[in-house]
């Protein structure tokens, strides 16, 4: 099957015969309201770098209980909820049926909100586990897999209903997630857990944080934008043998690279030297992404000028070539003499996963929320204020944490005095927070511009569904 031909809108979508519109809004709604306390309390987090924390000495806001809550509130609550509503709005326009069954998408709706909700409440109480990404408490896991496992029979029944048929790469990407997911998750949280102790669990551990990225999230956001680059641009993504290309790079190399989270510790160097060369390799891969995205582009450049949809999305791959790039560098032992344990890896999982998937997914929702509320954007000039905010603030953000980096890890090789490394830190750490307000305001504007889109009234005829995204203001 064809790019062009895969990513046409049918007229039984526009209809609304196959689209659950109310499913995808409430979705994006809600992961944005988890978004909102995502930046929260990692602004909140950052205060405490600077010795303002307004919160000393209440357990229940502990600054490392904050700090979790970030990251989860950012994986679970925004980047999974929205990924599910991309789920509802492309997954039946390719295969032109819809989801099993319109109560099975309102009881996941429900679900998950209920498992995040749980997730923050177990973390603040202290009940987390001890697992990077997979703090969720012990009880609130059983409810995750149950979730997961109904998305998976959701989705994959309209994917199953094709008969077998071509199925455009998107669809490739879904595929393998919705098989990975289950996978990695029970991998992670069960498995160092209860069967799996030592230096054996940490090695687990490393490749759960990995592949909750590689084998979730970025299935998730390669397929999503191989539907919407080509819909936005208004042609075929430019080399179709490419972007298969990227799917068995990404399915052979990623789960190879989880133990580079775990350099110089007991698990054996072998393992260590195998997750340096499959991570060169992958950035490899991701490279052959880009450029297919970017070969598309061209020609349509004018689009990052009139489209704020797609002036998120090709941002969003800057960003990504960036971190790849980053990454190919800094997995090398050679690198790792200076810059671990250092802020330069907080500003490269902040580029990551805020640059690059947070970016495709407000792009997203800059493209779908007219679509789904029958409102034109309540205001135009509130979406650059939000898209410039955003980028400055990732930027400065970026920029300031690779050089506290660096500074950190020049004055632990010369054997420098904790207090003092603390001092010289201090001046990035302000920058940080201050970079992250930045972000944080832009996201606020946001959310407010999608209320009063929401509360507007509905015009006479709602906006088309058509594929040319939101107008950006210059």
């Amino acid at each position: 099957m064809s790019a062009a031909a895969a990513v046409a809108v049918s007229p039984a979508a526009i209809q609304g015969t196959l689209i659950d519109k109310p499913m995808i809004k409430a979705h994006m709604a809600f992961g944005f309201l988890f978004f909102i306390v995502a930046l929260l309390a990692g602004l909140l987090y950052g205060l405490q770098l600077t010795n303002i924390y307004p919160f000393p000495g209440i357990e229940l806001l502990s600054p490392g209980r904050i700090r979790m809550l970030h990251t989860n509130a950012v994986a679970f609550g925004f980047l999974i909820n929205v990924f599910i509503a991309m789920l509802h709005w492309v997954v039946p326009r390719l295969t032109g049926h819809p989801m099993l069954h319109p109560m099975l998408s309102r009881l996941i709706l429900v679900a998950w909100q209920l498992v995040v909700a749980a997730t923050a409440v177990g973390i603040l109480a202290g009940y987390a586990q001890a697992i990077e990404w997979g703090e969720t408490p012990l009880l609130v896991d059983h409810f995750a897999v149950l979730g997961v496992a109904l998305l998976v029979i959701n989705v994959g029944s309209s994917i199953w209903k094709t008969g077998g048929k071509k199925l455009y790469v998107t669809l490739w990407y879904f595929t393998a997630m919705l098989i990975w997911t289950p996978l990695v998750y029970i991998m992670g949280n069960y498995l160092p857990q209860y069967f799996v102790p030592g230096a054996g669990g940490a090695a687990i551990t490393g490749v759960y944080i990995h592949d909750l990225v590689g084998l979730s999230v970025t299935p998730l956001g390669w397929g999503m934008m191989y539907y919407f680059v080509p819909v936005l641009l208004e042609k075929p993504i430019w080399s179709h043998t490419l972007s298969i290309l990227g799917f068995w790079g990404l399915a052979f190399f990623y789960p190879l690279n989880g133990v580079h989270h775990f350099f110089y510790s007991p698990i054996p160097m072998y393992a260590q030297y195998g997750a340096v060369v499959s991570t060169i390799a992958v950035e490899l891969v991701v490279f052959t992404v880009i450029i297919n995205f970017f070969m598309t582009l061209r020609g349509r450049g004018d689009r990052l000028r009139t489209s704020m949809a797609t002036r998120w999305f090709f941002v969003g791959m800057v960003n990504y070539f960036i971190t790849c790039l980053q990454c190919a560098f800094h997995t090398t032992l050679t690198f790792q003499k200076v810059i671990h344990f250092t802020d330069w890896v907080v500003g490269h999982a902040h580029l990551v996963m805020l640059g690059v998937f947070g970016f495709w997914l407000v792009g997203g929702i800059v493209y779908m929320w007219p679509k789904v509320t029958g409102r034109e954007w309540w205001s135009q000039k509130l979406l650059g204020w939000t898209f410039w905010t955003s980028v400055i603030g990732l930027v400065i953000m970026f920029i300031d944490l690779t050089a506290c980096g660096l500074v950190q890890g020049y004055m632990w090789i010369g054997l420098a005095q904790w207090e003092k490394t603390l001092a010289a830190s201090m001046p990035f750490w302000h920058a940080r927070t201050f970079a992250g307000s930045l972000i944080t305001l832009g996201m606020c504007l946001q959310a407010y511009n999608m209320w009063m889109t929401a509360r507007s009234p509905a015009p006479a005829s709602k906006p088309a569904d058509a594929p040319s995204g939101a107008t950006a203001p210059v």
